[in-house]
This record gives C-alpha cells, sequence and structure tokens, in this order.
C-alpha cells in the first residue's frame, strides 16, 4: 500500500511539473536570461536587440548562441528583470520595485502613454481602485506605430472610443505569463471581446499576436503586461474576412470549387498564407486552368495554405517547419522584419487577427506538389533532366490522366559527352528513366522490375541503407505529385544488355580472366540466368605470369576453379548501394569472405580499389580491379603454384602448408532445372507398364505412348564405368567414386508413329518452332493457340479422339535409326573413407532406360 501511494503521489508531482513545463515557456527564457548575466550582479537579465530597431528579446538558446534574430545580427543588452530596480552605488539590481495600483505600475513599467490615455479617458479611477484586473499595456512605441486616423478617432472621443479601447486591453481577473496557455480564450472588459493568447515554446507570448514585450509586473490590484502594439476589435472570421476582400477574389474561388471556404469559419487556431489576386496572376495560365479543374488539385492547393497552429509573425525568431491542411509541410521564417514562406520573402501583410485565427496576406501562389503534374516536380538539381525531356518531346508522352514515375539524375550525372549524343540515342536514353506505373520508394522490394516506356525492364535492388535501379541509387527527395512520383538518382542509370560471359567476352580488358574461367569450366555459370557479382582483374594483373605458369594453373583445374570463384559471390550488389566507410562481409561462391566497403565514392574489395564499378549485365553486376583476389586464410600446398600465386598476388602473404590441397567445388551451386523451357516438368506413370515421353523431330512435336517391349526413342549403350580412386583430403585419405556414362540418343525403327493435337483448328508456327528450337526431355503435349501441358487422362481421351475442338493428325516417319547425340558423362559419386561400390540396376527390357537429362539454367 505504502509502494503504491509513493507511486500515485510521484505520478502526481511529476503531472503538475509537467503541465507547468509546457505553460511557462516565458518563465524558463527568463531564468536563462538570468543565467546569461549572472556575471553582472543580482536579478540582471540579458536581451538581445536586433540592430537598426528597438526590438529586444529573452532570446532561446539557438539565437543566443548565433548572436542573430531572424538573421539579421542582435547586440546583447543587460537590464533588470521584470520586477526589480538598480541602487546607486551597487552591482546588478538588488532592490524590488515597488508596487504600487495598476494605474502606478503603467509608470513604474514606462507605458506611460497608456497611463496618460488611462486618466483623461477617466479609467484611471478605475484602475486605482478595488478589483483583480490584467492590463495588456501598448508601450508608448506602440501608440506612435498606430494608424493615425484610428489614433486621432481615439483621442478626438476619449469618454467613448479611447475609454473602451483600453478597456479592451484588459481582463477582470488577474493572469501571469504562466497561466497564459497556448490556445486560451480570454473575454475582455470591453463587450465580450475576445483576447487570443499564444505562448511559443521559445517563450514568446502573443495576445491577438501583440508580443508581452515586459511581463509580471505585479500591482497591488492585478498585473500589467506592455506589448508591443495597440489591440484592435476582432469579431470576424477567416471566411468572413475572405469573403469581403477584394484583393482575395481567385482565392476565394479556389476556395469555393475546393469546399474549402466553410472549414476557415469554423472554430480553431488556424494560420492562413493568402495569395492575392496579383500571385494568381503570375501563375501560367495553363498551370492555374488545369488545377482549378481538377478538384482533387484545387483542394490540395487551397489547404496547403492552412496551417492547424496559429503563428503570429511577432512569434517567428528563426525558421521552423509546420504541416500544413494538405499534409505537407513549409518552412516559414523571418527576414529581418519580413517573414519568409519556403525561404522566400513574400508576405505582403501580416498578422490579419481574426476570431478563429491569423492571416498573412502573400504574393505567391504556393503549389504542393500533390497538385502538380509529375513532370513539374522537378527542382533546382534535376533542371538538367527536366529540360531535355521537353527539349525531346518526351513531355507529350506523359499525359495528366496517365500514371508514371519518373527517375532523374542530378545534373551532374549528365557528362558533357552525353548532353553531345546524337538525339535519337538520347531519348532512348531518357525513356529509360520514366517508369509505366505510378510507384512510391515503399512500394519498391528486392528484385522487383519495372517497365519503361521504352520497353526496357529495369531491376530493383533494394540493401540496408539504399535503393538502387541498376546501377544508380537513389538519393533523398522523392516526391509524390498528381500522376506520379519522382525519384532522385546519382547517375543515369544503363540497363543491362549482355550477360557477364558476353560482357566478359567483348572486353579485351579480360581476356586471360575469360580464358581461366573457360578453362575451369565456368562458362556456363557467367553465361545463364542468375544473380551474381563478379570481381573481373584485367589482364594487367596476369602481367607477370609466363605460359608455363599458365599451363600449371591449367593443369590444376581444382585449384584454378578455388581461385576463380573467390572472385564470384550469390546476389547483385552495387558499389553505390553499400552504406560509406562501413565494412560488408560477403561470402564468395569459393567459401572465402570477402569485404567490401565505399570510401569517396569508390568501390575497396579486400582494400584493393575497384578501377570500374557497376557495370550491369543481365545475370549480375561486375567490379573491375586491377589485381587478382586470394582469400588470405587458403594454404597453398604446392610450391610451384606458391611460386605463381606470389607473382600474381603481393599485397597478403599467401600460406604455405605442405601436400594441402584445395578443396572440391562442383557446379551444383547454381540452380539446376530438369529442362531448357518455360514449361515445367512433369512426369508421371500412371501405370507401371506406360511411361510418357517426348521426342523432338524437327518442324513437329510428338507424343508417343511406349508399352513394355517395343520401341523406345531413348536408348544407352555401354556399361558404365566405374573408377575409384583416394585422395588426400584434409590430412586424411579419402575414396572417391566416379561413374563414366556413354549415352547415345537416337531414333531407332523403320517407322515412328506420332501425333499432333491442333486446339480450335489454329496454327501458331511460330510458336511451335520457337519451341521446338529448345531442347525438352519430358513428357508433354502441346496444344496449339494453348500451349498447356494435359494430364494423362485428357491426353488419352484425345488420342482416341474424344472432343469435337480438337484435330488429329497421324504421321509416319521412315527412315533407319540415327544417332542425334552422343555424350559422355562423368558423375562424381561419393566421398568416403572405405565404400563398396554397388552395381547399377539395369531397367526391365535390356538396355532400354527412361533417362532425364538435368540441365544447368
Amino acid at each position: 500500500m505504502k509502494i503504491f501511494f509513493l507511486f500515485t503521489f510521484s505520478t502526481f508531482l511529476l503531472s503538475v511539473f509537467e503541465q507547468a513545463a509546457t505553460s511557462a515557456h516565458y518563465d524558463k527564457i527568463l531564468t536563462h536570461s538570468r543565467i546569461r548575466a549572472r556575471d553582472q550582479g543580482p536579478n540582471v537579465c540579458a536581451l538581445q536587440q536586433v540592430m537598426g530597431t528597438k526590438k529586444k528579446y529573452f532570446s532561446t538558446c539557438r539565437n543566443w548562441y548565433q548572436g542573430a534574430i531572424c538573421g539579421k545580427k542582435a547586440t546583447v543588452l543587460y537590464e533588470c528583470c521584470p520586477g526589480y530596480m538598480k541602487m546607486d552605488g551597487t552591482r546588478g539590481c538588488p532592490a524590488v520595485a515597488p508596487i504600487d495600483h495598476v494605474y502606478g505600475t503603467l509608470g513604474i513599467v514606462g507605458a506611460t502613454s497608456t497611463q496618460q490615455y488611462s486618466d483623461i479617458s477617466k479609467l484611471r479611477e478605475e484602475i486605482e481602485g478595488r478589483g483583480s484586473f490584467t492590463f495588456f499595456a501598448p508601450s508608448n512605441e506602440a501608440w506612435e506605430q498606430l494608424n493615425s486616423e484610428i489614433h486621432r478617432n481615439l483621442v478626438d472621443n476619449v469618454n467613448i472610443e479611447l475609454y473602451n479601447a483600453l478597456h479592451h486591453h484588459m481582463v477582470n481577473k488577474r493572469m501571469l505569463t504562466k497561466d497564459l496557455k497556448n490556445g486560451m480564450i480570454l473575454v475582455s472588459m470591453y463587450n465580450g471581446q475576445k483576447l487570443l493568447i499564444n505562448h511559443y515554446a521559445n517563450g514568446v507570448v502573443t495576445v491577438n499576436c501583440a508580443r508581452v514585450i515586459h511581463g509580471n509586473q505585479i500591482a497591488t490590484n492585478g498585473v500589467v503586461h506592455v506589448i508591443d502594439r495597440v489591440l484592435t476589435a476582432v469579431g470576424n472570421t477567416i471566411q468572413d474576412f475572405i469573403e469581403v476582400e477584394d484583393d482575395l477574389s481567385s482565392f476565394r474561388a479556389a476556395a469555393i470549387t475546393s469546399d474549402v471556404l466553410d472549414i476557415l469559419g469554423r472554430p480553431g487556431h488556424y494560420t492562413l498564407f493568402a495569395p492575392t489576386n496579383e500571385a494568381f496572376e503570375r501563375l501560367p495560365r495553363g498551370i492555374l486552368e488545369r488545377i482549378m479543374g481538377d478538384k482533387v488539385a484545387s483542394e490540395a492547393l487551397v489547404k496547403f495554405h492552412i496551417l492547424n497552429t496559429l503563428q503570429c509573425s511577432e512569434a517567428i525568431t528563426g525558421g521552423a517547419v509546420y504541416e500544413t491542411l494538405e499534409g505537407n509541410t513549409v518552412e516559414v521564417g523571418c527576414d529581418g522584419e519580413s517573414l519568409t514562406v519556403n525561404g522566400v520573402k513574400m508576405v505582403k501583410r501580416k498578422d490579419i487577427v481574426t476570431s478563429n485565427g491569423v492571416i498573412h496576406l502573400i504574393d505567391q501562389v504556393l503549389i504542393p506538389d500533390s497538385a502538380k503534374q509529375v513532370f513539374e516536380l522537378g527542382g533546382a538539381q534535376q533542371t538538367t533532366f527536366t529540360d531535355l525531356v521537353a527539349q525531346l518531346g518526351l513531355t507529350s508522352s506523359l499525359r495528366p490522366e496517365g500514371q508514371y514515375t519518373l527517375l532523374a539524375p542530378l545534373n551532374g550525372a549528365f557528362s558533357d559527352d552525353t548532353l553531345r549524343m546524337d538525339q535519337r540515342l538520347l531519348k532512348t536514353i531518357l525513356q529509360n528513366h520514366i517508369i509505366k506505373v505510378k510507384i512510391g520508394l515503399n512500394e519498391l522490394y528486392n528484385g522487383q522490375e519495372l517497365e519503361t516506356i521504352g520497353g526496357k525492364l529495369l531491376r530493383v535492388f533494394v540493401y540496408r541503407t539504399a535503393v538502387c535501379i541498376e546501377n544508380s541509387c537513389m538519393v533523398r527527395g522523392s516526391k509524390e505529385g498528381r500522376n506520379g512520383f519522382i525519384h532522385i538518382f546519382r547517375q543515369i542509370i544503363n540497363p543491362a544488355e549482355k550477360t557477364l560471359h558476353e560482357m566478359l567476352r567483348n572486353d579485351k580488358r579480360f581476356s586471360v580472366f575469360l580464358s581461366l574461367v573457360k578453362a575451369a569450366d565456368l562458362d556456363d555459370v557467367l553465361s545463364r540466368p542468375g544473380e551474381w557479382t563478379l570481381f573481373v582483374p584485367t589482364n594487367d594483373a596476369f602481367k607477370d605470369l609466363t605460359d608455363d605458369d599458365k599451363d600449371v594453373l591449367l593443369r590444376d583445374k581444382n585449384a584454378l576453379r578455388n581461385i576463380l570463384l573467390y572472385h564470384l559471390t550469390q546476389g547483385v550488389f552495387v558499389g553505390s548501394g553499400f552504406e560509406p566507410g562501413v565494412t560488408n562481409i560477403l561470402k564468395s561462391i569459393q567459401g572465402g569472405k570477402l569485404y567490401l566497403k565505399t570510401v569517396n565514392d569508390t568501390l575497396l574489395v579486400n582494400e584493393l580499389k575497384s578501377r570500374e564499378s557497376d557495370l550491369m549485365a543481365t545475370n549480375g553486376v561486375i567490379h573491375v580491379i586491377d589485381k587478382l583476389l586470394y582469400p588470405a586464410d587458403l594454404p597453398v600446398g604446392n610450391d610451384q603454384l606458391l611460386t605463381i600465386l606470389k607473382k600474381l598476388i603481393k599485397y597478403i602473404q599467401i600460406k604455405f602448408v605442405r601436400d594441402s590441397t584445395f578443396k572440391e567445388i562442383p557446379l551444383t551451386f547454381y540452380k539446376i532445372n530438369i529442362i531448357e523451357s518455360n514449361v515445367q516438368p512433369i512426369i508421371r506413370k500412371e501405370d507401371p507398364s506406360i511411361t510418357q515421353l517426348t521426342k523432338l523431330i524437327e518442324g513437329e512435336p510428338e507424343f508417343k505412348i511406349v508399352r513394355e517391349g517395343e520401341t523406345i526413342t531413348k536408348v544407352i549403350h555401354g556399361e558404365p564405368i566405374i573408377k575409384t580412386y583416394t585422395k588426400i583430403i584434409d590430412g586424411r585419405p579419402v575414396e572417391v567414386t566416379e561413374k563414366k556414362v556413354t549415352e547415345e540418343r537416337i531414333i531407332q525403327g523403320p517407322e515412328i508413329k506420332y501425333t499432333r493435337i491442333t486446339a480450335g483448328g489454329s496454327d501458331n508456327e511460330e510458336k511451335l518452332k520457337k519451341l521446338l528450337e529448345e531442347e525438352v526431355t519430358k513428357v508433354t503435349k502441346f496444344i496449339e493457340g494453348d500451349g498447356h501441358l494435359l494430364e494423362d487422362e485428357e491426353i488419352k481421351r484425345l488420342l482416341q479422339g474424344a472432343g469435337t475442338e480438337y484435330t488429329k493428325v497421324t504421321k509416319v516417319i521412315e527412315g533407319e535409326p540415327q544417332i542425334i547425340e552422343r555424350e559422355i558423362k562423368k558423375v562424381h559419386l561419393e566421398e568416403a573413407p572405405v565404400r563398396k561400390v554397388q552395381p547399377t540396376r539395369r531397367t526391365q527390357g535390356g538396355t532400354a532406360r527412361r533417362r532425364t537429362r538435368l540441365a544447368h539454367p
């Protein structure tokens, strides 16, 4: 129970202090001012005064250390803190200011004009008498700045107008700054008029946007706060003001069209940056008509000018970002006496106070991204891209009703050589930067393919701190427009055109490396579809290699594979996708680790600089290096090989362990499919006596049912040769068994019947020829015009003539048996200390075997 009480009590105290902290920013800033002036004596406060003006502030830490307010240099002043005064011959302000009634206190704080007007308007007797008042007293400068006509009218009618005006500055209870909470509405002593209180985090307190410049001067019958302007009555809403202000007729039309005007008539604390008619006239007519004709765009435009917080100009002492009703943000700041929006001086008239907010008139229309066409989203850093798109006529492809995504390179990505290209080629390059669909950053994922308006497919790669498309990675600044997104990229995007193998073959710099790849039987890996990162040494890396040295390397295929596969890793890793300065550890196909990082936009692999990175291939990416890579923890057991490697690799110390051998790396590290076709293999056997087979006969597909004892179209001649030998692996003998098989694929028999099924009478010969050019080794049935695989029962039914939608054609091919392919395969069976090799089982029917040929993708 005691613990519960302590917990409850502590929670209560925390809530009380938190509430006090959130509503006492003025007092907090004042305390900091005391601390800054502690060397000046007791009760002295440090203020900043904007040079060239009389404006003084108890400053925030940011303004204090910047030595500026609203971008203008500020000097430091030291004055007595509110409520204290100097004494002759002493430092600081050790004396307490005398406490008097409100009328007398006006003189103590220097508001003598207000004191004088209180006297002549017969208010003096009231504020000297009994009661508890809060008087927001205009300073002498505030009366001087008041409109001369208004000032004259007040003075000419002191008993009514002036008396009422002074009552409008008073509240019938004492309110210290800590009691003046943000968003509070007080009722003045004149006709129930509202006083809108704002208490900002920077310590500024305003009443109807007039700033309290000297607060909390206690009186016997209340408190006096000196303010920097004379208050005028507030009665209308923002909507009311817009409806009667002639200079806002264009904005009024937009607000009515978008159904936003009614929002500005509701209770709230709004800030409206209202564009004048002149501002709308500056817009290009086409843009204005498009926005006004699109209700979604016009609503976004109007809401982009409205904040859901009340921001008085006097509270803005530096730049701050505020969310608009549209959802995006604007930066509101100041430059001397002027307000700025998004860094631009555009405020013509400020602080028009209404009952539900404040209005600042501006001379520019703020257009949010959500109201812009995607082409209009380009910023100052993408002008080269947007200018080229316009000049080459691609803007006509971006229809307002369409959906697009622009991949806009930075201006610096366009070299002089690029800009001098033939315009047709340059247009093709730009088309590769326009995606056919609208896709945001949070919709992109690794492995995704995006189709451009030029018909190219671009791959997406997502890394820990980067998103890249092909060779180029994004930078901050993505924007969403009315009909699309724009994403910013570091470089021009270069879609891949060739495989890794083709790129090596077409570049003479890599001829030596490519010859080694071929010798190690790895060229197939680099030719097939996949996702690889390949580090390719140029010929310079092998300049010390003699022909004899090369022969030694070629003879030891296992060692050669280990070395080459250390240059290959699974996955596509674009250099600019790595977090700068951070080491990334990748596992190579050989098994060793690769250490990658980027420093000053240069890719390092094992601390070796990549001379050229991010050469994109259809099945991966190449990073060019000028030295051969070698895993530091992999020992060499052969003196001759060690000598060769030391010629090529001088940046690390290669380990030597006599008689150690390299592990065998079977070519099973990349995916194996049953067939080379987009048709997936399915082999079934419904009955032990029936086997489905497909045999390609030039020009036609064939389906044949073969029963046991009949001729088949695939046989294996010759017995397998079993070879057993012993290897030393990791210091121990291991028996290795391999099988050598000679295979022949034949068409056997004087005649072969096959059946072709045609659906709907259509005959797509091109599709058939394309299918027949591929090697298929599984049981299929191709239905022309359809191209799907049929189940066994379906095929039987068709071959029996069932159904009227199919045509069955049976043909006979005569001729002697002919060999169409012969291949000898070595099959690695196992590695074991000692194991007896089992004889292979023969299929029923002598040499005839049902075989599925494995093909690497």
